[in-house]
């Protein structure tokens, strides 16, 4: 008999909704908790739910309702800044292509989803404080106001609060070394990549001479684009939109001069379409993923950089593999041990893969030149998507299968 019956998450962005499903399915009840007074539908660019990620919704129900506010992607194309390819990967035989879309219209397809679905929702409640005793645990809001639960799920973002709170030495967001600028849904004069038929042909990922980017032609035939742009000073969201934005678009438009299409891309979009994103971060390996009646999950405990296209997938696998292991695992501590143990391994290789890469797009002309020149012979070799690719798309969850201690 499973002794853990409710469940208190605080955050409701992607793991949170996801974890809720999840327990609901595995006979939990959780609420979540939401520090902003809305649904946050109206944050951040574009992002990418892999073959994995799907996969993991379709356990609890919710890949058609993701699926239905994405475009399939069908290659990802990377290429030199002048635009020669270097290695194009179409989506694996036997898997479904991934899906991209906007961050908020992700949030609002997990959101809807799960309130259809009975999981409630608790609005401008932002955490300061909990307590812990043998048999629950009680958060503390901002507002005076408490709830109480057997256990609490941290699904509150790479900035978690939940985090300190489980381990106040635990360490923050690592800076990449870029900071990140979308550009989104302009008609330009020429034609960028291949699209039609509600999907997307391909994403183009370019190493441009002194900025890495990327650019794609929506279904609708606009054309959305963002750049990393290489900035050794760190800087918060905050710091960075307080920077005119033409000031912003002036050093991009002069980091991508000699790029192609890049150099065009950048001189026909305006501030208009410019999503300053912020800085590109990781969170390093922490050290502790629970403490007591109190779980990390997502992007709290292992946030990859935007590098890896894992970040969303990633959060809903290990949402579905915490309410997993408490269904099976009365006691928490041991449920939690359990799911580090399942998630811990897999979550840090594809992160650390994704900082080799932020490596590579802090790098400059020369190991760039010289990357254009290994990457092609590579790809000819032992460098084939399968290998590259099948060991993250290719993940499922066995949702059936008992966990034990």
């Amino acid at each position: 008999m499973n002794g853990i019956k409710t469940a208190l998450i605080i955050g409701g962005g992607i793991a949170g909704p996801v974890a809720a499903l999840a327990l609901r399915k595995a006979g939990i009840t959780a609420t979540i908790f939401e520090a902003y007074d809305s649904a946050a539908t109206d944050t951040g660019a574009m992002l990418t739910v892999a073959p994995n990620g799907l996969a993991a919704l379709g356990i609890i129900g919710a890949e058609q309702a993701v699926s239905a506010v994405g475009a399939p992607l069908h290659s990802m194309v990377m290429e030199t800044g002048s635009g020669r390819q270097l290695m194009r990967v179409d989506t694996l035989p036997g898997l479904p292509p991934s899906r991209t879309m906007r961050r908020a219209d992700l949030f609002r397809a997990l959101h809807d989803h799960a309130a259809a679905h009975g999981i409630e929702f608790r609005y401008g409640k932002r955490l300061v404080g909990l307590d812990q005793s043998e048999t629950g645990v009680t958060a503390r809001f901002a507002d005076g106001t408490t709830a109480t639960g057997d256990i609490l799920i941290g699904a509150d973002g790479i900035h978690s609060t939940v985090r300190t709170l489980v381990d106040p030495a635990a360490p923050g967001p690592e800076y990449t070394g870029l900071m990140s600028f979308g550009f989104g849904e302009f008609t330009s004069e020429g034609a960028l990549s291949d699209g039609g038929g509600g999907d997307i042909e391909a994403m183009h990922f370019a190493f441009g001479k002194r900025a890495f980017y990327g650019y794609w032609r929506q279904p609708d035939g606009k054309h959305v684009f963002f750049s990393n742009y290489p900035q050794a000073e760190p800087m918060t969201l905050a710091e960075a939109k307080a920077i005119p934005a033409e000031e912003w678009l002036a050093k991009l438009r002069a980091a991508h001069v000699g790029d192609t299409p890049g150099e065009r891309l950048f001189a026909e979009t305006g501030v208009d379409q410019m999503i300053v994103t912020g800085p590109m971060e990781r969170m390093p390996h922490v050290p502790h993923w629970y403490r007591g009646r109190v779980v990390l999950l997502g992007d709290a405990v292992h946030a990859p950089s935007s590098s890896s296209g894992q970040g969303a997938s990633l959060a809903i696998e290990s949402a579905v593999e915490l309410a997993r292991c408490l269904r099976d695992i009365p006691d928490p501590t041991a449920a939690f041990a359990a799911y580090e143990r399942l998630r811990r391994p897999r979550v840090e290789e594809i992160s650390d893969n994704a900082a080799k890469t932020n490596n590579g797009k802090t790098s400059g002309p020369v190991a760039k030149a010289l990357f254009g020149l290994v990457m092609p012979l590579a790809t000819r070799t032992f460098l084939k998507p399968e290998k590259m690719f099948g060991p993250v798309h290719r993940y499922v969850i066995d949702w059936d299968r008992p966990v034990t201690v």
